[in-house]
């Protein structure tokens, strides 16, 4: 403890354990004495304040999962310490010397927690927050370190172990209903999962950065009145970078979701929410579901789809064709306006081969109003680098010298009915039923 008070803590001046070999036993020593201490639940208006506990720039191997079952416990470090280890594991070893840095720094926690093949999600997770009974969990907050899973595994494939995304490791598990939890400026990086929590509400997960993980962000169980708001995200290719379901009044906004996650935005089961002013860049199709939601809005997102340009990456996808469309819709009463649309791909690798790729697909239900929005497609040759910094940035400004890409714009199945589709597509883009729903074609040059 500090001069700051009896509620506040350093793991590093904590009398019990060693932080540098076992954090994670400092903690939950330092979550027990909280506990022995705060006993009462009704002194003078109070009773169990919580505590903060500081963890200096550093790094902090954790050998012990930490277990949290107390309300209003904020964590908190000194930066969120993240780097590239994806890059890093793919420069050849010879160089590595040459290297100014070789891992994550700031505040940072090592998650070495051994997890078996037949272990459930809780076993890998580094922080497990969870409490039974009533109230539920509220206010515990996690801010301004790195949790770093270290290393990815082997698996069936033939991919480089650290290009899997499999580790078993999860950041935070919240595994029971909660109350105003906050997860900010934090940094993750090679976790299978990242941020996993069930039965959130009114949570906020603001301002990470989360990226190189299986995962990034899963919203499970059902929710309501949450925020993923102004996070750079990036998952791998077999996972979501933010994944939620059975959610209402969600609110995803501001983010900055880069490849190479199978999916940007995946939502199923949720209604009255909102995705907005987001930026969204995948090398695959099907970049944002909204499977069995309603009454959602999509708007004022700018959504990328491009080729994948770094060696070590250029044989895996995400098992989705370019007909599943950019978008995919499925829901009642969903409104998609005004977002901007780039396709850039490489038409000799479209799939199926001799395919019409397409940008928004309603896949199901009804009354979906589908208005204002503009696609770009172009026939580009795709390069590929062994640099992925240099071979990214090249691909995205490279908006010069390409052919004009066909593609339907938008695609209406026969399972969605009493749909509108305004100034989406020119006649020829637009596949739509109008005897069941209503259409208005944007003008076509010289028509």
């Amino acid at each position: 403890m500090s001069a700051a008070g009896a509620n506040y803590y350093d793991v590093t001046r904590w009398p019990i354990g060693d932080p540098a070999d076992d954090v994670g036993a400092v903690l939950n020593s330092i979550i027990d004495d909280i506990k022995s201490r705060q006993t009462a639940t009704d002194v003078n208006d109070g009773g169990k304040p919580g505590a903060v506990i500081y963890l200096p720039p550093g790094d902090y191997r954790l050998r012990t999962q930490v277990r949290i079952d107390i309300s209003f416990l904020r964590i908190e470090g000194s930066g969120h310490g993240f780097t590239s280890s994806s890059i890093r594991f793919n420069v050849p070893e010879s160089e590595w010397t040459g290297l100014h840095e070789l891992w994550p720094g700031g505040s940072r926690i090592l998650v070495d927690i051994p997890v078996g093949e037949d272990d459930d999600e809780s076993a890998g997770a580094a922080f497990y927050v969870e409490r039974e009974g009533s109230p539920r969990l509220s206010s515990v907050e996690f801010s301004n370190f790195c949790i770093d899973g270290l290393h990815f595994d082997p698996d069936a494939s033939d991919l480089h172990p650290e290009n899997t995304y499999v580790n078993g490791k999860t950041g935070i598990l919240v595994a029971g209903p909660n109350d105003s939890f906050r997860v900010t400026s934090m940094g993750f990086v090679y976790l299978e999962h990242a941020l996993t929590v069930y039965d959130a509400d009114a949570l906020s997960i603001h301002d990470n950065f989360l990226a190189e993980c299986g995962n990034c962000i899963e919203l499970r169980g059902w929710g309501q009145a949450s925020k993923v708001t102004d996070n750079l995200i990036g998952a791998g290719f077999r996972g979501y970078s933010i994944y939620a379901e059975n959610h209402g009044g969600l609110l995803i906004a501001a983010n900055n979701v880069f490849p190479r996650g199978a999916s940007s935005i995946h939502l199923r089961g949720v209604s009255r929410s909102s995705i907005t002013g987001n930026r969204l860049h995948s090398f695959y199709p099907a970049m944002v579901v909204l499977e069995d939601s309603s009454e959602n809005l999509v708007g004022s997102n700018h959504v990328l789809r491009d080729h994948e340009p770094w060696i070590p990456f250029l044989r895996v996808d995400n098992g989705r064709e370019d007909v599943d469309g950019l978008l995919r819709v499925s829901g009642r009463h969903n409104s998609v306006i005004g977002n901007h649309f780039s396709e850039v791909v490489d038409s000799a690798g479209i799939r199926p081969p001799g395919a019409t790729p397409v940008i928004i697909r309603l896949t199901g239900g009804s009354d979906n109003y589908v208005c204002a929005n503009h696609v770009a497609a172009l026939d580009v040759r795709g390069t590929s680098s062994g640099s992925a910094f240099a071979a990214q940035v090249e691909a995205l400004l490279g908006t010069g010298a390409a052919d004009d890409l066909a593609v339907t714009t938008v695609l209406v199945d026969p399972e969605s009915v009493r749909n509108t589709i305004l100034d989406s597509g020119t006649e020829a883009q637009v596949v739509v039923d109008t005897a069941v729903n209503a259409f208005r074609a944007t003008p076509a040059i010289g028509r």
